[in-house]
């Protein structure tokens, strides 16, 4: 069986591009990005800062990095940044604020909407005394993954831009998914991100370019970042062929997303008739989680080689545990494949 064949719900990282994105790709038109003068690569940052209500953008080529270039423009060493418990930035960065930037991580509970309390955010926030780091920078994800792809409200993420605002720190916003939030929730993206000094948001998961993400702000913001880029490597040359492929997530994929969505729920549905798994909270977004119950004497791994028989490639994300995840590659039939699948693993 070739990888074409195979259902693939262990992330929307695995996207491939689409015919239309390959043409753009061939066709692209290129510069020196490090001099500024690839045209495909600013038609994109400025698209992508317009999309988002920014001054700026910067093509990075990854979240990693767009996160790690927000978090060392924001913060000096010593300094410390408020994090989700489950955030990306916190759990799945390999530590890259730390030891890249010697920025203090003070995560904090993400609760199971996704949210960070606001008083716990409150007191999170250090005095004014020699002993302690000093706070600098206020981080939300936006879908957040680890609590089931959660959208967070353009309300909510207001008030915590308001205890920036009050208490003088930045606010950066790990939008991986935001153009997920946006269509979960039915808003304008520029809605989620308005509070936010920066955000970061991927072009290569549900958007299904094959490389790349943005950073937007402000124009003083990405001018620090720029040179940071550079610092760590990601200084790219004539890199408009992957651009291209951007800019049709850009005008094509941002659009469509709610698809994705309908057939996470769809999936949500026909998983909870199969005897063995526990499904608990409706679907969100592009996300399904759910738990093996007590008599499935399989192990994950067992599980994930038994579905790669019948045609499906799956992920466990915790002991236990499962996470799906719907994008543009799996249509109505893959979710009836999938769901027929487990039930024939399960027996």
């Amino acid at each position: 069986m070739s990888d074409m064949d195979y259902i693939d719900l262990r992330s929307d990282t695995v996207t491939k591009p689409t015919p239309e994105m390959r043409e753009a790709m061939a066709e692209a038109e290129v510069g020196d990005d490090v001099y500024g003068d690839d045209p495909t690569v600013n038609q994109l940052q400025e698209k992508a800062a317009e999309m988002l209500g920014k001054e700026a953008a910067l093509f990075v080529p990854s979240g990693t990095m767009g996160n790690l270039l927000a978090l060392l423009v924001h913060c000096s060493r010593g300094e410390e940044v408020i994090v989700g418990d489950k955030s990306h930035i916190y759990v799945n960065e390999a530590g890259g604020m730390a030891a890249l930037g010697g920025i203090f991580p003070h995560p904090v509970p993400n609760q199971k909407d996704g949210t960070l309390r606001l008083d716990d955010i409150r007191a999170s926030i250090q005095p004014d005394d020699s002993h302690r780091t000093i706070t600098r920078l206020i981080c939300l994800e936006n879908t957040q993954n680890i609590c089931g792809g959660v959208p967070l409200t353009a309300g909510y993420t207001a008030q915590v831009g308001q205890i920036a605002s009050e208490h003088g720190l930045k606010f950066h916003i790990d939008g991986a998914r935001i153009f997920n939030a946006a269509a979960a929730l039915d808003v304008d993206v520029k809605q989620l991100v308005a509070p936010a000094d920066s955000v970061m948001f991927c072009l290569s998961k549900g958007l299904v370019a094959p490389v790349g993400s943005m950073l937007v702000g402000s124009q003083d913001f990405i001018a620090r970042a720029h040179r940071l880029r550079k610092m760590l490597g990601g200084g790219m040359r004539q890199v408009g062929v992957v651009a291209a492929a951007g800019l049709v997530s850009l005008e094509k994929m941002t659009g469509r997303l709610k698809q994705d969505h309908a057939r996470a729920k769809i999936l949500f549905e026909g998983l909870k008739q199969v005897p063995g798994l526990r499904l608990e909270a409706q679907p969100s977004s592009n996300m399904v989680y759910f738990d093996l119950e007590d008599q499935i004497e399989l192990t994950e791994n067992q599980i994930i080689a038994e579905m790669k028989k019948h045609g499906v490639l799956v992920d466990w994300s915790a002991p236990r545990q499962f996470r799906l995840v719907t994008h543009y590659w799996v249509d109505d039939a893959g979710v009836e494949k999938t769901v027929n699948a487990f039930r024939k693993v399960l027996k």
